[in-house]
């Protein structure tokens, strides 16, 4: 079956499959400038949805919390307004209350009342190099596969580069989808935090069988490449075909090639 996927903006997506609906990584606030521990960020794009918009969402999937491209004041709100909401062991411990933390492999269960049900398998994920772990701090990625057999499992990357874990998750799964975390972040270092051109085609090779959908192109002044740089390159590469560039506030319902 299809999956529909509404680009919300940054890393914030509404996912659609078999009638669950999940929203990734929530960011909600108006553009300006955001100051985290060690570094200043800058918002240039608003959402494309404001959260009563999307309406009621099954789970949330956030790939971490500490940084507030991918979670900022108004997605902290949101998340107590949702009844499912997982994340890393330690972002569930320090946002408290109902969040679920996950390691990588663990898994959890969505269910509806017709005995349908989604599992969510939480993913290795590595923001940035080798080594950047105490400074960027743990995430997760997320693979969501349906009880129904004619669906396809979707591969949400988080916010990662290619590593021997996103490697590993495509040995395990045959996803129809993927949602790379892309536009080559950087901020403090001559490296980047989140997958560039090169590291989502790595992805695409990895994943054969699947379309890729990248977010987290657009919205913020450390992304050092968008949506079109990865056109030209999956174009340039004959991988052109794969690629499915999203509008922001518009469903659009994707298959496998």
């Amino acid at each position: 079956m299809p999956v529909s996927i509404t680009l919300i903006g940054g890393p914030t997506a509404l996912i659609e499959i078999d009638g669950f609906r999940l929203l990734t990584d929530p960011t909600f606030d108006a553009p300006g400038a955001y100051q985290l521990p060690h570094v200043k960020l800058e918002k240039t794009i608003g959402p494309a949805m404001r959260p009563d918009a999307i309406g009621p969402v099954d789970a949330v999937l956030l790939s971490h919390d500490q940084h507030s491209d991918n979670l900022d004041n108004s997605g902290r709100e949101y998340l107590f307004t949702v009844k499912r909401v997982f994340t890393t062991e330690m972002g569930a411990r320090r946002l408290g209350g109902h969040i679920e933390g996950l390691a990588p492999w663990d898994t959890a269960k969505l269910r509806d009342g017709d005995g349908n049900s989604l599992t969510i398998t939480a993913t290795p994920a590595r923001h940035g190099p080798a080594g950047i772990e105490p400074l960027s701090g743990d995430v997760i990625g997320f693979v969501v596969a349906s009880s129904r057999k004619d669906t396809r499992p979707v591969y949400i990357s988080g916010d990662t580069t290619w590593f021997d874990g996103v490697a590993e998750v495509a040995r395990r799964f045959k996803c129809g989808v993927v949602l790379p975390f892309a536009g080559a972040a950087q901020t403090r270092g001559p490296f980047h935090l989140t997958m560039d051109t090169n590291d989502t085609i790595e992805t695409a090779r990895a994943f054969p069988d699947a379309m890729i959908v990248p977010v987290h192109t657009e919205g913020w002044a450390h992304f050092r490449q968008n949506g079109e740089d990865l056109r030209k390159t999956f174009d340039v590469l004959g991988f052109g075909t794969r690629l499915r560039l999203l509008e922001p506030g518009v469903p659009t319902v994707v298959e496998a090639p």
